[in-house]
């Protein structure tokens, strides 16, 4: 069974007109189980981490300000969200939902987790939305408990996965691949272990064609035991921060060609859904949708 993790916490309240689109966390399950894609028995309510799988990732100063609402003001505006008891207490409850995905993962071959993809998130800040990153705290976690030896991130959100750069970049048993837009946020970018820049206007054929050419040679070489998919829709045409001119169809391809070979290889993968920005919220909802009902699809 396709387990995702959902909790209620990942609907935050922000204040009116803020950019960050909160409800896609409400509607994206309400429309899975509406459309029956899924079930409720589909869904598990993740809870705190045990600290330690944190500071695996995180300097224990930042986590430690971040807990006690000690960012600065300069901290707190490059994080994008206006810092809160509620706010630290999702972005550990985020986290907790990628570790227990993991184990999923390994059950099942797959595992989701409606919010999380916090790539911008750095070992020792936060940034662009992202406090705690993560699918890191999962990479970390799996090697901690000796369930994994050779990890295989794919950041195919439209923007770079910089804060995962930095956190694995003297790892070598974490593999980084980010396909993002060249000219995109953030225009400071980290050096990743493969970054692939796409220029705006990219498209459905040329980005399929090089992520097609890339991801079976890339697991070839590498030959991970388990890989962590950031499924990020900003791809999209439609998205207000994206600009690589994806079809809503194409990024379902995407997916579709990422989730088979995973499945087609034997390798866990789980599933985090990164960003997505289009004014119409139907259209994010639908494109995160799609990456849920091709795991139904194709694994079970």
């Amino acid at each position: 069974m396709l387990k995702i993790a959902f909790h209620p916490i990942y609907k935050h309240p922000l204040p009116e007109g803020h950019r960050f689109p909160m409800e896609k966390y409400d509607l994206l399950p309400k429309q899975l189980l509406h459309e029956g894609t899924c079930e409720e028995a589909n869904f598990f309510e993740p809870s705190f981490p045990d600290e330690t799988h944190i500071l695996k990732v995180h300097e224990e100063d930042y986590f430690t300000r971040l807990k006690n609402l000690e960012l600065t003001k300069k901290e707190i505006r490059v994080s994008g969200f206006p810092l809160s008891r509620a706010l630290v207490d999702r972005e550990q409850i985020i986290a907790d939902g990628t570790i227990k995905a993991c184990h999923y993962a390994l059950d099942h071959g797959i595992s989701m987790n409606i919010a999380g993809g916090t790539h911008h998130a750095y070992s020792d800040r936060a940034e662009a939305f992202c406090l705690l990153n993560d699918q890191a705290i999962g990479a970390r976690y799996l090697q901690a408990r000796g369930l994994s030896k050779k990890i295989l991130i794919v950041d195919l959100d439209v923007h770079q996965g910089n804060g995962t750069a930095e956190i694995f970049k003297n790892d070598d048993s974490v593999f980084t691949f980010s396909m993002h837009g060249k000219g995109n946020y953030p225009f400071r970018k980290e050096e990743s272990d493969l970054d692939i820049e796409l220029p705006d206007g990219t498209g459905d054929k040329k980005y399929l064609q090089k992520l097609k050419e890339t991801l079976p040679e890339l697991i070839d070489e590498t030959k991970p035991d388990f890989i962590f998919y950031l499924c990020g829709v900003d791809i999209l045409e439609t998205d207000k921060l994206g600009r690589l001119s994806c079809s809503i169809n194409g990024c379902k391809e995407r997916d579709r060609f990422v989730l088979q070979t995973c499945y087609d290889l034997g390798i866990p993968v789980e599933c985090s859904m990164g960003g997505g920005y289009s004014k119409d919220i139907k259209l994010i909802i639908d494109a995160h949708a799609n990456t849920y009902r091709l795991a139904q699809e194709i694994y079970f």
